[in-house]
């Protein structure tokens, strides 16, 4: 761990913990699943960096694991490995985030615009439309 990285230790290691198994398993996916997830959360792919590298202290949000899950395909044993570390990094967040309005992932048939760069921009532009629906459904923003 590094200097940035907080709270008890044994939280640290739980964090480092959970963010390994997170991190093994995306890099045994195919390639782009980084970007969907990225995607799927309404993120920068930076953000994904950070929430699977144990070198960063940035917890993963709670209300995003069901989504990870989802777009990672998490084998059972990984998925109670990964939720064990967690409630041990973050005790009672799960349960919180489970009482609050479930994300799920909802799937838009869209035209290949012929360029990848546009493709992405498409994507990415859908995916902070929804997110900001979310928000003024929800009574936010």
């Amino acid at each position: 761990m590094n200097a940035e990285t907080e709270g008890s230790g044994t939280e640290a290691t739980a964090m480092a913990e959970y963010k390994g198994i997170l991190q093994r398993l995306l890099d045994n996916r195919p390639s782009g699943t980084r970007q969907r997830l990225a995607h799927a959360l309404g993120k920068n792919r930076s953000f994904i960096t950070q929430i699977t590298n144990p070198s960063y202290a940035v917890p993963i949000p709670a209300p995003h694991i069901e989504t990870i899950f989802e777009i990672a395909h998490f084998p059972p044993q990984e998925r109670q490995a990964f939720l064990d570390a967690y409630d041990r990094a973050h005790p009672g967040r799960l349960q919180r985030a489970q009482s609050g309005r479930r994300i799920r992932t909802a799937t838009l048939h869209v035209p290949d615009l012929g360029n990848e760069e546009r493709n992405q921009r498409l994507d990415h532009m859908l995916s902070e439309l929804a997110v900001q629906i979310a928000k003024i459904v929800e009574g936010g923003q």
